[in-house]
């Protein structure tokens, strides 16, 4: 088996991550495995970039296939913020709640036909002369008020189009069959086989 290092020290990303590759060919390590791996920080302006910073950092690291991801929350009516800040969106060390609650205040009183928002992912993958990039976008609509108890992050907040349930009403499997993390690790599923 080949080790593949998801670049992240999120417990519930990598959960996510590590389901949708369940019965791949490769042994799934996550940053908790290289505890001097340093923090990356997050500072490129695009999806794509902090992708590639975070895989880059920890191949160079660590010396193993790495994966990263990075995803962002587009609102329209809010030109397409909070995205590349999404994790921080009410400051350094803001839980999901205060990250929802600052978005809920950005767009109160915003009539629904305007709270279409998209959620998108980016996944690079950096290995032995190997740089891969793919994506994963899903459109939906932002609620006036969180509903559901799973997920993490803004998924109590969105509702993917054509849908009823918001991603925390979801179940985990519910989810990973549509959403945009998903899309993209479908993509990067298919870039690790031409690696194989």
């Amino acid at each position: 088996m080949t080790n593949l290092l998801l670049a992240t020290r999120n417990n519930h990303k990598a959960e996510e991550i590590m389901h949708l590759l369940a019965g791949s060919e490769y042994q799934i390590l996550t940053l908790n495995d290289f505890p001097d791996v340093p923090e990356v920080i997050e500072d490129q302006p695009t999806l794509e970039r902090n992708a590639l910073k975070k895989a880059r950092t920890a191949y160079e690291k660590a010396g193993v296939l790495s994966l990263a991801d990075d995803t962002g929350l587009e609102c329209y009516y809010l030109e397409l913020k909070p995205g590349v800040y999404s994790a921080r969106y009410a400051g350094e060390g803001a839980t999901y709640e205060d990250n929802n609650r600052k978005l809920l205040w950005a767009m109160k009183a915003v009539p629904f036909r305007r709270r279409n928002a998209r959620f998108r992912t980016v996944i690079a993958i950096v290995g032995k002369g190997i740089e891969k990039v793919v994506e994963g976008r899903v459109e939906g609509d932002i609620l006036e008020a969180p509903r559901g108890m799973n997920g993490f992050g803004y998924d109590p907040l969105f509702v993917p189009r054509g849908q009823k349930k918001t991603y925390a009403e979801m179940t985990l499997e519910e989810k990973n069959q549509i959403s945009h993390r998903a899309m993209a690790l479908k993509k990067a599923v298919e870039v690790l086989k031409t690696i194989l």
